[in-house]
């Protein structure tokens, strides 16, 4: 699958989003490394912390059948955005170099990045040795 396809559905998941208090929706889709994608959309919730991002959404569900190796995530925003720092530590955990696709509502891409750009110095599993 190549990055606009990922970023058309996370487009699609975006329309699924239930966000009335933000009213800012959020879609992703991930790539695990054998080619499997999974989507997601933010789930907004009146008791605010409890609240789930579109990014582990999608994660949580390729993890729930088994996939752990992901290879990049796209998402669909409104105007410009990236992953909040609780997502980006989530996403580490499995790939600290993951492409990172920024696009907007209909699936444009107009950033490309990788999640060690977006978070360096990281903190994983590597610092419980």
């Amino acid at each position: 699958m190549n990055s606009k396809e990922l970023a058309k559905l996370a487009s699609s998941a975006r329309e699924l989003a239930y966000a009335p208090y933000s009213k800012y929706k959020v879609g992703a889709a991930l790539l695990t490394d054998d080619g499997k994608t999974y989507t997601g959309c933010n789930v907004e919730n009146a008791s605010y912390g409890m609240s789930m991002c579109a990014e582990r959404v999608a994660l949580y569900k390729a993890v729930s059948v088994g996939h752990q190796s992901i290879h990049s995530i796209a998402l669909s925003l409104s105007g410009s955005g990236s992953p909040c720092g609780a997502c980006r530590q989530v996403l580490h955990e499995f790939n600290p170099s993951m492409v990172v696709y920024l696009a907007d509502e209909t699936g444009r891409i107009h950033h490309e990045t990788t999640l060690n750009m977006l978070l360096p110095h990281a903190f994983g599993p590597e610092n419980l040795d």
